[in-house]
């Protein structure tokens, strides 16, 4: 689930160096930098430690590159606080603190980003509302193909945050940034993309022998389930089990009854919610999501059997498996899941294309921001408040 749609996130953000290319250090180039004054601050002052220990007096406000493509073009800043701010999002994915030329590589990135918009902007190249909207319903699809059923708002908002650091603004912000790049460099560099070919059969059926084994379907159900949500104290979680087992009482084990409860708690706000669950399959990330209780409980029932109260990550839950599937060593025309219309060859044909877009868009850049750095003019980095 969360994989694809980080996938197609970064594909829209290959903007010249990926968060990967980042940590990988390399040469930055600089373009003038200067130990001007960039400008009188507009904030207060933060207090740091530096690494002696010692308090400094650094102001996020301070400018720490400035940006201007053309004379004609308005500059922009890069404030301080706006480059803290990517360094950290990048060691929380990374897991350890930056190095200070790893911080350079960040600022590089920034750079090359509002260098590509500003040609954008000047070529009257944008990203409607609409075109935004399908590159998110791309992803909602995504999901929804992983987990086997239409991710709620809450669930969507949660994996795009997990996986960018972003909350769903933020991340539709940088989406439309990146998508605006993308767009300018697919009109620039069209050549580079135009002789992407189809990946023919030969390289399909190799790639399918040589990971023959990955392509087992785990064992997998779908359920309809009852839920009783709880909070985090332990009143909340007494009345849910209370209201669950209430529940479980009046079912029993009674197919027909447990149908009742469903369609009663779709159609009035009674203290629980109800529904289709989707397909689940019988792996640890489908356990981490759903609690071992229910992971355990859920594998232990055959079709059209009722649960259980069981105890879920979110809530108590009473749920009936309507469908059971069982292992399943997959061949080329098999689906590569259940629930998704997907099948072997087109997941192994899909992935093949995307690493030659991959290799292009990568070609692309690379091209696209050496001119957009030519002459090392366009751009200001005031180096002083690199160290921090």
């Amino acid at each position: 689930m969360k994989r694809l749609i980080i996938t197609i996130y970064c594909i829209a953000a290959v903007y010249f160096i990926t968060p990967a290319a980042v940590f990988g250090g390399g040469k930055s180039d600089k373009g003038d930098s200067t130990n001007s004054d960039p400008g009188t601050p507009i904030t207060t002052t933060t207090g740091q430690r530096n690494q002696s220990g010692a308090e400094t007096n650094i102001n996020d406000a301070q400018i720490v590159a400035t940006v201007q493509i053309a004379p004609n073009v308005v500059q922009e800043s890069i404030f301080l606080g706006q480059l803290k701010i990517e360094v950290e999002r990048m060691e929380r994915a990374a897991g350890r603190t930056l190095t200070q030329n790893e911080r350079t590589q960040v600022l590089d990135v920034m750079i090359n980003e509002r260098l590509a918009l500003q040609a954008a902007d000047r070529e009257r190249i944008t990203i409607t509302e609409n075109e935004l909207n399908q590159q998110m319903q791309t992803m909602r699809t995504a999901m929804a193909e992983t987990i086997g059923r239409q991710p709620t708002d809450a669930e969507f908002a949660q994996a795009i945050t997990s996986e960018s650091g972003l909350d769903i603004q933020t991340f539709r912000d940088q989406l439309r940034r990146q998508m605006i790049v993308q767009k300018y460099m697919m009109a620039k560099k069209e050549d580079q993309f135009r002789n992407i070919r189809t990946p023919t059969e030969e390289e399909i059926r190799n790639q399918f022998n040589l990971n023959r084994s990955r392509f087992v379907r785990p064992e997998t159900l779908r359920f309809t389930g009852i839920q009783v949500a709880y909070g985090e104290d332990t009143s909340s979680r007494t009345r849910a089990r209370e209201l669950a087992d209430q529940l479980l009482r009046e079912i029993g084990t009674s197919a027909s009854r447990f149908d009742e409860v469903v369609t009663r708690g779709q159609s009035a706000n009674l203290g629980y919610t109800a529904g289709d669950g989707g397909f689940v399959p019988r792996h640890p990330e489908a356990q981490n999501r759903y609690g071992p209780d229910f992971i355990e409980t859920a594998f232990s029932l055959n079709q059209g059997e009722v649960s259980k109260v069981i105890q879920g990550t979110a809530g108590f839950m009473i749920i009936k498996v309507t469908e059971n599937h069982a292992q399943r060593n997959l061949e080329l025309e098999d689906f590569i899941s259940i629930g998704a219309r997907v099948t072997v060859r087109e997941y192994i044909g899909n992935a093949i294309l995307q690493e030659m877009q991959q290799a292009a868009l990568t070609r692309a850049s690379q091209e696209l921001v050496a001119e957009l750095r030519a002459g090392g003019r366009s751009f200001q980095i005031n180096e002083r408040y690199l160290t921090w």
